[in-house]
């Protein structure tokens, strides 16, 4: 196929009314049935997410990127749809909260691309009303693809019937998901037994379960049984895209070029895009990974990045690994780069206050303290700016820190004015540079340049 020509395969976007309506374990399952079936499939997420990613790339064997108009861009997401297109049998596109939720939202993503909509709505305590929801998604927004709808958490085959004859177009249905009564159901609710289980900041990673597959497995076992699973690789040609070839761009600058840097990557600190990675390399760093909670020291490197994750989960063997912090220390004493995000700059701290009011000691690189907080702190896309570069990326902790280290920037929000006291701080204590910011690094690579020290900032 030219390099030129737009690439067909077809694509579903999976997306619902709401957060929790169990998108994620669909899109999963849709993603582990179809390569059962010998189909290639590649998965994405809409808007920025660290989590859902793990359970899709294991589902489907391929790693999975965001795609999101603005955090990573329009010409982003057409260089990585087309790719996709090219080498896949289907494309699956997980939405973010609802399907009109933010700016932009998963709908517009759909429409850009034309992209059918598969809409997930949780039926448990509805019957008629199922109908009426699902005939305001597909025309609330005119113009909107629209694949279907499936039910999920439905009690029973009578259940099912009633929701199924609520809707207006009988083609709609793609069938129902069935609760099961031991509180393991289809959808991603905080219980026990969720096939895919929840925590404060989403679901538990893949890696973190002994049975991910086997729960993968049942999910895709259960979506079989459905008019949606029972599709063959020809049925879904119905949903096939046409997805164009993307204009030509310039090669990223290799301003890491013969410098290696390490980054972190363990059960504390696992939040890192796929995308940021084949950054860093394709600047010309050499990558290698290590673990904060359980190796000795750092790797030989020129700079470090702690990405986010959950240091508050791993507190006493990030305080007892002595080796980490004194080779951490050292790597700044030397005065080589080191930048730290979210996670991975509350474990710089001296101490962090937990939920439950007890205090744990940490690194003690940056002075001051974190403290745990019950709900969300900050959510929502920002932009930092670097020595004039714009870094594009989004913030979302329940943490909040208190430290007397220099605040050399503040982010802010998508076409707002920097304000002195809003947004997240950019903190500098000697070639440290910390923020709960977490940075898509293919929107700025000299902002990443100058942050890992290739560049004076």
């Amino acid at each position: 196929m030219s390099a030129s020509a737009s690439a067909r395969c077809p694509a579903l976007l999976i997306a619902a009314p709401a957060s929790g309506q169990g998108k994620t374990t669909v899109t999963a399952a849709l993603a582990r049935l179809h390569v059962r079936r010998g189909l290639e499939v590649r998965v994405f997420k809409c808007g920025p997410d660290f989590l859902d990613p793990h359970w899709h790339q294991l589902a489907s064997g391929a790693p999975v990127h965001q795609l999101d108009l603005w955090m990573t861009g329009q010409a982003d997401c057409v260089r990585r749809l087309h790719a996709a297109a090219q080498e896949a049998d289907l494309i699956l596109i997980e939405g973010v909260m609802g399907l009109f939720d933010g700016d932009p939202s998963a709908a517009d993503l759909a429409r850009r691309f034309g992209v059918p909509v598969l809409g997930v709505v949780d039926a448990s305590a509805m019957a008629g009303t199922f109908g009426a929801l699902a005939f305001g998604l597909q025309h609330y927004r005119p113009g909107l693809p629209w694949a279907g709808v499936l039910a999920n958490r439905v009690g029973s085959a009578r259940h099912a019937g009633m929701l199924q004859a609520g809707l207006r177009e009988p083609q709609d249905w793609l069938g129902a998901l069935m609760r099961v009564s031991s509180g393991t159901d289809m959808g991603t609710a905080r219980t026990a037994g969720a096939l895919l289980p929840e925590r404060h900041l989403g679901l538990v990673a893949a890696h973190e379960l002994r049975d991910s597959q086997q729960r993968l497995d049942a999910a895709a076992d259960a979506l079989a049984a459905t008019p949606l699973g029972q599709m063959t690789a020809q049925d879904l040609q119905r949903w096939a895209v046409d997805f164009p070839a993307p204009a030509h761009t310039d090669a990223v600058p290799g301003l890491l070029a013969g410098r290696t840097v390490a980054v972190a990557r363990d059960a504390a600190f696992c939040f890192i895009y796929t995308a940021n990675v084949q950054c860093l390399t394709q600047m010309g760093a050499r990558v290698v990974f290590f673990s904060p909670l359980h190796d000795a020291a750092l790797p030989e490197c020129d700079a470090v990045w702690l990405p986010g994750g959950y240091p508050e989960l791993h507190t006493a063997p990030i305080a007892a690994n002595t080796g980490m912090q004194a080779s951490l220390r050292a790597h700044v004493a030397a005065g080589k780069p080191l930048w730290a995000e979210c996670g991975g700059m509350m474990a710089l701290f001296e101490s962090i206050t937990l939920a439950d009011g007890s205090m744990a000691p940490l690194w003690g690189l940056l002075p001051g303290r974190v403290t745990m907080q019950k709900r969300l702190a900050a959510l929502g896309p920002q932009q930092l700016d670097v020595a004039g570069h714009t870094l594009r990326g989004h913030t979302f902790h329940y943490s909040t820190s208190d430290s007397s280290a220099t605040v050399v920037a503040r982010t802010t929000r998508p076409d707002e004015a920097p304000a002195p006291d809003s947004g997240e701080v950019l903190y500098q204590q000697g070639s440290i540079h910390a923020s709960y910011f977490h940075a898509w690094f293919p929107s700025s690579p000299e902002a990443v340049a100058h942050l890992l020290g290739a560049v004076p900032v």
